[in-house]
């Protein structure tokens, strides 16, 4: 098997996947082997989430971490899914056009590289809706 399609296969990698209590209804990101509110009695599975959210909170980051310089200044939200999950992502889009409330959509990015010549990462950013 090719690198590339090992790294393809890797569902939680490339796709927002967490889990969802059939018991409760709570849906959950990243996904959890058991549900906090039910605990033994809930029913757990897999859930693919669709992607679309609002932003909650967010951060301008204007002094970014090794490797990440050239993309400041960016945003760094708090991104509450349409089902329920929250969790951080970056906003890919100017700076001062974020605000709460804002409705987004994921978007397919290159998120870093393991070195100079090393491997390419992707995953999921945000961009506006």
């Amino acid at each position: 098997m090719s690198v590339a399609r090992f790294w393809r296969k890797q569902i939680n990698r490339y796709n927002l996947v967490g889990t969802h209590c059939k018991t409760c209804d709570a849906y959950y990101y990243p996904p959890r082997n058991v549900c906090p509110k039910c605990r033994r009695d809930g029913e757990i599975e897999s859930h693919k989430f669709s992607g679309p959210g609002e932003v909650v909170t967010y951060t301008i980051i204007h002094t970014a971490a090794e490797g990440f310089e050239h993309q400041a200044p960016y945003v760094l939200a708090i991104v509450q899914l349409d089902e329920g999950p929250r969790f951080t992502s970056q906003i890919v889009c100017n700076p001062a056009d974020v605000h709460i409330g804002m409705k987004v959509r994921p978007v397919f990015r290159k998120l870093g590289e393991s070195g100079d010549n090393g491997m390419i990462y992707y995953g999921t950013k945000y961009v506006p809706a």
